[in-house]
């Protein structure tokens, strides 16, 4: 039975050309590195994983098809950090229908779109 997410992998031509702004711009914590493949999170729960492959090249082609999302405790302090140190958003902190999240959406160095998620109340 199928229980739920474990992974979201972004794939790379060259792991190094993200790894910097997940781990050092964004501030992701590493839980496991390879010289082809980093995991951010604990590699036990659901997590983030980095990764060189031979199939892709070049920025995204499609940013919008596959986004990740990741939880904030504090989106507009981390928008205003990001875009201090030069992080491009789409989106702007928005506030989400009906009790839904807020949520912005910024680019990483390649082009895929990354979107910042606080929840306001309990789900």
């Amino acid at each position: 039975m199928i229980t739920g997410l474990q992974f979201a992998s972004i794939w790379s031509e060259d792991l190094n050309n993200l790894l910097p702004f997940y781990r050092d711009t964004l501030g992701l914590a590493v839980g496991m590195e390879s010289p082809d493949f980093v995991i951010f999170g604990d590699p036990n729960a659901p997590s983030l994983g980095l990764g060189t492959h031979s199939e892709v090249s070049g920025n995204a082609k499609d940013p919008a098809r596959h986004m990740v999302g990741l939880g904030t405790d504090d989106i507009d302090g981390d928008h205003e950090r990001l875009k201090g140190k030069g992080v491009e958003f789409i989106e702007t902190p928005t506030a989400g229908g009906e009790g839904g999240p807020r949520m912005a959406t910024l680019k990483d160095p390649e082009g895929n779109y990354i979107q910042l998620f606080q929840f306001t109340q309990p789900m």
